[in-house]
C-alpha cells in the first residue's frame, strides 16, 4: 500500500472492480467543509460563493448543456485543439505516463488524450479528481471503450487531490487541467495553485493546462449569458444546493443571473442578484442573511488570459514551457509544462 493511501484516513476506498476504484472524503468532512466555507462566504460585505460549489451532480450536468451551447466557445475551441495533440503530444512523452485531471466532469476531452496515450503503452493509468460524484459514472463509460485502462477515482478538491497524490509512487504523471477553470482564481489564488502543482510533481512530470484568451466583449457576454438560459439555470443551482445539503430557505424565484465583462481586470464576472428585499436561513451553516433589492452574490470570476501573460505566470511559478497550442482564431490556449529544475 501506497505513503500516500496509508496517510489519507480521512478517505474511504471503495473498489468497484479489478480495474476501478476511487476515493472520497468521509461525508462529515465534505459537509463540514462546505457549511464552514458558506458561512464565511456569505458573511462578509461583499457576499460570494467559491464557484467549486456548482459542480454538484445537477450542476455538473448544467454544465455539460452550456458546453454544447452555440454561444459558449471554449468547449469547442479547446477541442479542436486537443485533436492536432494527437500527432504533437507524443513527441514530449518519453515513456508510461499516468494520466492525472483536474476536473474529469463528462470526460469527453479526456478521451482525445487517452487516445494520445494508448498507442504509446500497454496499460494506462487514469487518475480523476473532481468534487462531483460524476466522476464515478463517467469512469464507467470509459472502460467499456478502453480495456487496458485502470482507473482510481479521487472525489474531493483539486487540492485534496493533488495532496493525495504526492508522493504517491514513481510513475510519471501528465497532470491535465483543460477547460478554462483555472480562470475561476484570483490572480493571487491561480499562483498559489500552479504553484501547489509545481510542488506536486515530479522532476519528470508534466502538466497541460487550458487557459481562455482574451477577446471581443461581446463574444464573451454572449458566452456567460446564453440566450436559452442554461447558464442562468447553472447559476441559481447553488442556491438550490445550499437549500438541499445545508437546510437553507432560498426562493430562487427572488434571485436572477448577471453577468458582465470587466475590461480592466481582463474576466467575466458573474452573480446573483437578489430581486427583492429579504431574508434567508442557512440553517447548518448558522447564519441567517439580509439581503437588499438588487444585492448581489459573487458566484465567479472567469479570468482571460493575453499570451504574455501566460508566459510570465508560468515562468513565476516555477514551470518551463514546452509548447503553447492555439486555435485558430487564437481564442484558446493550451500550454504544456515541466517543471524547471
Amino acid at each position: 500500500m501506497s505513503k500516500t493511501i496509508q496517510k489519507n484516513i480521512h478517505y474511504k476506498k471503495y473498489q468497484i472492480g479489478s480495474t476501478l476504484q476511487y476515493f472520497k472524503p468521509h461525508s462529515t468532512k465534505i459537509e463540514k467543509s462546505f457549511a464552514d466555507e458558506i458561512s464565511f462566504s456569505l458573511n462578509q460585505p461583499s457576499k460570494f460563493i467559491n464557484p467549486k460549489f456548482f459542480y454538484d451532480k445537477k450542476g455538473s450536468e448544467l454544465f455539460e448543456k452550456i458546453c454544447n451551447l452555440s454561444e459558449y466557445y471554449p468547449t469547442r475551441t479547446e477541442i479542436s485543439i486537443l485533436k492536432k495533440l494527437k500527432v504533437e503530444l507524443p513527441q514530449y512523452l518519453d515513456g508510461s505516463f499516468r494520466l492525472v485531471e483536474l476536473g474529469s466532469g463528462s470526460s469527453v476531452k479526456t478521451r482525445l488524450i487517452l487516445d494520445v496515450l494508448i498507442p504509446l503503452q500497454e496499460k494506462i493509468e487514469y487518475f480523476p479528481i473532481d468534487i462531483s460524484e460524476i466522476l464515478t459514472e463517467s469512469s464507467s463509460l470509459l472502460q467499456r471503450d478502453y480495456y487496458n485502462l485502470f482507473i482510481t477515482g479521487i472525489i474531493d478538491t483539486y487540492e485534496g487531490g493533488l495532496e493525495f497524490l504526492k508522493n504517491y509512487d514513481d510513475q510519471k504523471n501528465l497532470i491535465i487541467f483543460l477547460g478554462s477553470s483555472f480562470g475561476n482564481f484570483t490572480p493571487y489564488e491561480g499562483e498559489e495553485f500552479l504553484k501547489k502543482v509545481n510542488s506536486t510533481m515530479k522532476d519528470n512530470d508534466l502538466f497541460l493546462i487550458g487557459l481562455d484568451l482574451v477577446k471581443n466583449k461581446m463574444i464573451l457576454e454572449n458566452a456567460y449569458d446564453d440566450s436559452q438560459g442554461v447558464t442562468a439555470k447553472f447559476n441559481l443551482n447553488v442556491l438550490s444546493r445550499l437549500n438541499d445539503e445545508l437546510d437553507a430557505n432560498f426562493n430562487l424565484n427572488n434571485f436572477a443571473h448577471h453577468a458582465l465583462y470587466n475590461e480592466n481586470d481582463q474576466r467575466i464576472e458573474m452573480y446573483l442578484k437578489s430581486l427583492v428585499s429579504q431574508s434567508v436561513v442557512i440553517s447548518k451553516s448558522n447564519i441567517s442573511l439580509t439581503l437588499k433589492k438588487n444585492e448581489l452574490i459573487h458566484t465567479e470570476h472567469s479570468h482571460k488570459f493575453k499570451l504574455s501573460q501566460i508566459r510570465e505566470l508560468m515562468h513565476q511559478t516555477g514551470f518551463n514551457i514546452k509548447n503553447i497550442w492555439l486555435d485558430e482564431n487564437n481564442y484558446f490556449a493550451l500550454t504544456l509544462v515541466s517543471k524547471n529544475i
